[in-house]
């Protein structure tokens, strides 16, 4: 079965940064579109960046330049390179993918940003 497992998440500074994992089995990972979003308290859940099948590359305007999607093939595994932090990236974390009709999810990891 598919199956999504979150990491890297955690408290940090204005400013810092945090590079979120998210190690993928039970799908041919390759040629799959991974995305990340995010749920902060009492707001819906938001795309963050996703980097389809094709390798197309989409961000949410509020991260544009602050974070960086990738992927490793090799280790089944997406990335979130988050830097610049702000408090109103505070949320949980999601890693997503969508296969046969179906969206897949992980079980997030939190970040949070506070001084």
């Amino acid at each position: 079965q598919v199956q999504l497992v979150e990491s890297g998440g955690g408290l940090v500074q204005p400013g810092g940064s945090l590079r979120l994992s998210c190690a993928a089995s039970g799908i041919i990972f390759s040629i799959s579109p991974m995305g990340w979003y995010r749920q902060a308290p009492g707001k819906q859940r938001e795309l963050v960046a996703r980097l389809g099948s094709g390798y197309t590359i989409n961000y949410a305007n509020s991260v544009k330049g602050r974070f960086t999607i990738s992927r490793d093939n090799a280790k089944n595994t997406v990335y979130l390179q988050m830097n610049s932090l702000k408090p109103e990236d505070t949320a949980l974390y999601y890693c997503n993918t969508y296969l046969g009709g179906t969206d897949y999810w992980g079980q997030g990891t939190q970040v949070t940003v506070s001084s």
